[in-house]
């Protein structure tokens, strides 16, 4: 067995240099793993068609196994690939490895897809999930093992520039580390999730995110972990997990059924909405400069950390596309550009769902309130607190963190005046209602 990582040209041209620097971080891990295992890893880089027949033909292989993927653009690279080789009279299959429940083996009564998440809730959360396998006790080494490229000389976290040792200050990289996060997380937190997961001024969540956008934990893992905790304590907890989880999965269902979700808007009745293109609002959202201090907070957690906090990506989505009146794709795409645990699904059902363009939809009346958001799930601010610098005597290492990772063409600095708000909360959300009233009108 030759275990072998491609980098394609589509795989590098969809993930964003935050996901490319984690991306390196987690093959340097496995590589050490399979090392461990009496095995190694192959790397190449280039068209995915072009590197296997390479290396078929530079070890022999009759057979080609690879992980499958779900979004538009990779499912016809691997049908074509599988058709090639086939041809060629080489074996190639794809299996499941990341999702629990394959898009296509859930329907509505109808034969159809879901479009709306409680009724896919309810068709998949008394089906069977089987065990995860345990690893190998060793991999069976070739005779001769073909050439690998050098990881480092791909320079995968080259776009990251100074933001990647600021953000390798909080990701845990790894299958080993994964693990012990969702151990801690099932032993204790789990149980109040339900009501802890929202605020984003305590560790309440499981933050497994990147290493379930990377491959290093299983989802079948997560499951099961949140159904023991279920069994073991019962409780609104750990069924919250398992939802979410299945989330996951609904977004998967629909990237599958309605390849649009990524680019175009899901409700077809929201084209003709007056978004504003990218402008310069949007840019100090980019920035966490717009003056509302629980969507800046948000935004430069992201810089700092790599992640955000699910309830204030709402929050800062909810803004932007809304009180700002811009594109959800404008945010969407900074979202892919920043976040190491990006997830094309997962993402775009976000902000879809938001915005209120999506399936199972927020209407677009309900307009998050960042102020009072902030009062309800940051009431002490210790979030804000943490990434805002401005206005601080001394700052939190995170606020002053944010500094040194934003780009130096920012020209931002830690004792500047805290920005003014780019627009009055009221009258933000008045002029998004009023867009609303006008688009309802007109689609009459």
């Amino acid at each position: 067995m030759i275990p072998v990582f491609i980098l394609d040209p589509l795989a590098e041209a969809q993930l964003g240099p935050a996901s490319l620097w984690r991306l390196g971080e987690s093959l340097r891990d496995h590589a050490a793993v399979l090392e461990a295992h009496g095995s190694r890893l192959i790397l190449r880089r280039g068209e995915a068609l072009t590197v296997l027949r390479a290396l078929i033909a530079e070890t022999g292989a009759r057979r080609v196994v690879w992980s499958r993927l779900y979004d538009s653009r990779a499912t016809a690279r691997d049908g074509a690939i599988k058709a090639a080789l086939k041809a060629e009279g080489i074996a190639a299959t794809s299996v499941n490895a990341s999702l629990l429940f394959e898009p296509w083996t859930v329907a509505t009564g109808a034969g159809g897809f879901y479009r709306v998440f409680t009724p896919f809730w309810k068709a998949v959360r008394g089906r069977e999930v089987p065990e995860p396998l345990p690893a190998p006790a060793g991999l069976a080494a070739p005779a001769a093992w073909p050439a690998s490229e050098d990881l480092a000389g791909w320079w995968l976290g080259g776009a990251m520039n100074r933001g990647a040792a600021i953000v390798a200050g909080h990701a845990a990289t790894g299958e080993e580390a994964a693990r012990r996060r969702l151990a801690a997380f099932a032993a204790g937190p789990i149980a109040r999730y339900a009501e802890d997961r929202d605020r984003p001024d305590i560790d309440g969540t499981s933050r497994l995110s990147a290493h379930l956008a990377c491959g290093e934990l299983s989802p079948r893992q997560a499951w099961h972990a949140g159904r023991a905790a279920l069994e073991r304590a019962g409780g609104g907890g750990p069924e919250t997990f398992l939802k979410e989880l299945v989330w996951r999965e609904f977004a998967y269902h629909l990237l599958h059924h309605t390849p649009r979700i990524e680019t175009a808007h899901w409700r077809g009745d929201w084209d003709g909405f007056p978004w504003r293109p990218d402008n310069e609002d949007a840019e100090r959202w980019r920035r966490g400069m717009t003056g509302v201090p629980m969507v800046d907070a948000a935004m430069r957690e992201m810089y700092v950390t790599g992640t955000m906090h699910n309830r204030c990506r709402m929050i800062a989505a909810s803004y932007l596309a809304k009180h700002l009146l811009t594109d959800w794709r404008v945010g969407a795409e900074w979202f892919r550009y920043c976040l190491i645990d990006w997830d094309p699904a997962s993402n775009a059902l976000g902000w879809q769902w938001t915005a209120g363009s999506g399936p199972d939809a927020a209407p677009f009346f309900r307009i998050f309130n960042p102020e009072t958001q902030a009062e309800r799930f940051d009431p002490g601010r210790r979030y804000r607190d943490r990434f805002i610098a401005e206005g601080h005597a001394a700052p939190h290492p995170d606020a002053l963190a944010f500094f040194e990772a934003a780009p130096r063409s920012w020209r931002l600095r830690s004792d500047d005046p805290y920005s003014a708000p780019v627009i009055g909360l009221a009258d933000g959300r008045r002029r998004a209602l009023d867009a609303f009233e006008w688009h309802r009108r007109r689609a009459r």
